[in-house]
């Protein structure tokens, strides 16, 4: 028996293989299918099953696709209800996967149909579940995620605390917990940065799964604290339950080369949405005018989902040479399956064919301990960060609301943008200038070098506590 967790640090999302005497199972894959073939090729097995632990709204699954590829059977728990073939599963139905088996469990709570996979061994002594976004390391899954329910976020809080209770908890300690996702995503509150643990391990500190706790105390516990999750995350459930074009018919569509030529024209024609993802500290130096920016190299995926929010947008990309398949194939892990192809030769070819160029301007820590005395402080990290500390007198404007707050910043005002360390500040700017706000200065190094200078005084939480 194999079993191997496929981290996409990205999306902070695994998937497993699990392999026995030549039949294999992949649980919620990625888009792309590729990479699970070759998998179960390299171990001369056969992909039986798909599981799906349940209607993810935070990325496109590929079972439709390595269903297809494979021969594989897509499996749903109790109460799924996809718009294709699948094998809707009984709660404790029983897979059999060469010499071990897996245990259906219907664990609804995040969402309705949410179910957790039970590994058995050859001897059929329990090994590890797959809890997909019933139980995360340190965490549980947020119970407003669901699509279309009738459901408050408090009845689903009720049954993923009977869910854990009376189906997880109870397995032996020594169970191994392989979870949906790890710190980062926006599925929960408290991940852990680990992914994996024990079900004893889980049970002495996850807060979530307090042996004297109430049902009332979980339900508030829980329900607490929750923000608004990413405007992308109800519309990839919808894909997820009613299907999509294939990855491969999205790829030809997307990694197509153009010349500058082409690709003003259809920037033009086609409305589409220039999206620069080379380095931050590449695309402060020239990029094409009104074109933004998300580096492939930060949390490139959950940024396009919270910023762009037309999963049907025509995208033209700016990518590294290299990497223009790469860009595609992390797009549509997200939904966004409308690329119309990339400029062929990047900024350097736009700018030999004499076209005009943006840039932005970016000052260090040093500069901003002396201009930030009479120019106005736009920090755009998370309002929790903001509040944790900030530059006194600083203005917050989280990026994962700059469509909703642009209208707090004034046009005619001069604003040092920061973030923690730059990556988000220069997305801001460069949606704000696609808007027509032209007099934003960026910080390199963000909040982390402002703080490290040692030359602006900043307010920390814990003193305003102190003084309270």
């Amino acid at each position: 028996m194999k079993v191997e967790q496929l981290y996409t640090g990205c999306l902070a999302e695994a998937a497993y293989y699990v392999e026995s005497n030549g039949e294999a199972v992949i649980i919620d894959p990625l888009r792309e299918t590729k990479p699970y073939v070759e998998r179960a090729e390299a171990d001369g097995a056969q992909i039986k099953y798909v599981l799906e632990t349940h209607f993810h709204a935070d990325f496109v699954s590929g079972h439709l696709d390595l269903a297809k590829v494979t021969g594989a059977q897509i499996v749903f728990g109790p109460t799924a209800k996809p718009n294709y073939e699948a094998h809707i599963a009984a709660d404790g139905e029983v897979l059999k996967v060469g010499k071990v088996t897996i245990e259906v469990l219907h664990t609804p709570g995040h969402t309705l149909e949410s179910t957790t996979y039970l590994l058995r061994d050859e001897n059929g002594k329990p090994y590890a579940v797959f809890t997909g976004d019933t139980l995360f390391i340190g965490d549980v899954g947020r119970p407003d995620l669901a699509v279309k329910s009738d459901l408050s976020r408090e009845d689903l809080a009720g049954h993923l605390f009977d869910s854990l209770r009376n189906k997880i908890m109870t397995l032996p300690d020594e169970v191994i917990v392989y979870p949906g996702h790890g710190a980062g995503s926006a599925c929960g509150k408290k991940m852990a940065k680990e992914t994996e643990s024990t079900i004893g391990q889980q049970k002495q500190f996850n807060y979530a799964l307090r042996a004297d706790m109430t049902r009332e105390e979980f339900v508030l516990e829980v329900t607490t604290g929750l923000v608004d999750p990413p405007q992308y995350f109800p519309k990839n459930a919808v894909m997820n339950r009613m299907g999509y074009d294939s990855f491969e018919s999205v790829l030809q569509r997307g990694v197509v080369a153009r010349s500058t030529v082409e690709f003003d024209q259809l920037a033009n024609q086609a409305e589409a949405l220039i999206l620069d993802v080379r380095h931050e500290s590449e695309f402060v130096k020239g990029f094409i005018p009104n074109s933004i920016s998300v580096g492939l190299d930060g949390q490139f995926a959950s940024w396009i989902g919270t910023l762009i929010t037309d999963l049907k947008q025509p995208i033209l990309l700016v990518t590294p040479e290299g990497r223009e398949e790469e860009t595609v194939t992390r797009l549509s892990r997200v939904g966004y399956d409308n690329c119309l192809g990339y400029l062929n030769g990047g900024i350097e070819a736009w700018k030999k064919a004499g076209n005009e160029v943006d840039s932005i301007e970016t000052i260090d820590a040093e500069a901003f301990a002396v201009r930030q005395q009479e120019t106005a402080v736009l920090d755009v990290r998370r309002k929790s960060e903001f509040d944790a500390e900030h530059v006194v007198g600083a203005q917050n404007l989280p990026l994962d609301f700059i469509n909703k707050l642009m209208d707090e910043v004034e046009r005619d005002r001069t604003y040092l943008v920061h973030c923690a360390g730059g990556y988000r500040s220069v997305i801001a700017i460069s949606i704000l200038k696609a808007r027509g706000f032209d007099k934003l200065i960026n910080v390199a190094g963000g909040y982390n070098a402002i703080k490290a200078s040692g030359k602006v005084a900043v307010t920390q939480y814990q003193e305003q506590i102190t003084e309270l």
